[in-house]
């Protein structure tokens, strides 16, 4: 069972040490990577690509729309292939960038986290389906997948109780830096908790399943 307090505690650490490491930037930087609302993109700059450029979809599905039955987990008799994705027009400066896929309906205060990777190189464009399957190796080299709250590392697909579609979020951080400086082990609440106090941008899709 997950230590949150700990994990709280570590995450609001990591925060406050993003926020110094920014301090001696020019406010207007700072205040982009800061990202106190990640939902509203940068101002735009002259002759560059910003956060309200950057995109995010997929071939499988569409934003809103329904995730296939294969792409739901194996307890609840799908397969667990992860969707493929594809993004674009990622922030200038970006040097790597973290996925994380939540789904916020699911019970308890935190949601499920169902999929975590970082150090995704920059010059990735896209991912193909079962990509988060780590035993297929078709991440780009030098990707690290998370364990999911099911306790594995890599995809773990929808698996919700009877009722109510559940919403899955897909969330593609442009990171400023190539290699996330957190613990071997860290939670996708420390990593989603970095992400948010330094991305340079966030892309995002959402999709329903439902039993």
């Amino acid at each position: 069972m997950r230590q949150r307090s700990f994990s709280s505690v570590i995450a609001f650490g990591l925060v406050l040490a993003a926020a110094a490491a920014l301090a001696g930037e020019p406010a207007s930087l700072a205040q982009t990577r800061a990202a106190p609302q990640p939902d509203v993109p940068p101002a735009s700059v002259a002759g560059g690509k910003t956060a309200a450029h950057f995109m995010l979809t997929s071939p499988d599905f569409s934003d809103g729309g329904a995730l296939r039955r294969t792409e739901a987990n194996t307890r609840c008799g799908g397969r667990n292939i992860s969707p493929a994705l594809e993004w674009r027009n990622p922030p200038d400066g970006t040097q790597s960038y973290i996925l994380l896929m939540h789904d916020p309906d699911a019970p308890g205060a935190e949601g499920f986290w169902h999929w975590i990777a970082y150090d995704i190189p920059a010059s990735a464009t896209s991912l193909p389906a079962n990509a988060g399957d780590v035993h297929k190796k078709l991440m780009p080299a030098g990707t690290v997948q998370a364990r999911s709250d099911f306790g594995n590392e890599g995809y773990g697909g929808p698996c919700p109780p009877p009722g109510k579609a559940h919403r899955y979020f897909f969330r593609l951080y442009a990171m400023p830096v190539t290699r996330l400086n957190v613990p071997a082990d860290a939670t996708a609440t420390i990593i989603s908790s970095y992400a948010n106090a330094t991305a340079l941008g966030k892309a995002q899709l959402m999709g329903l399943y439902g039993r």
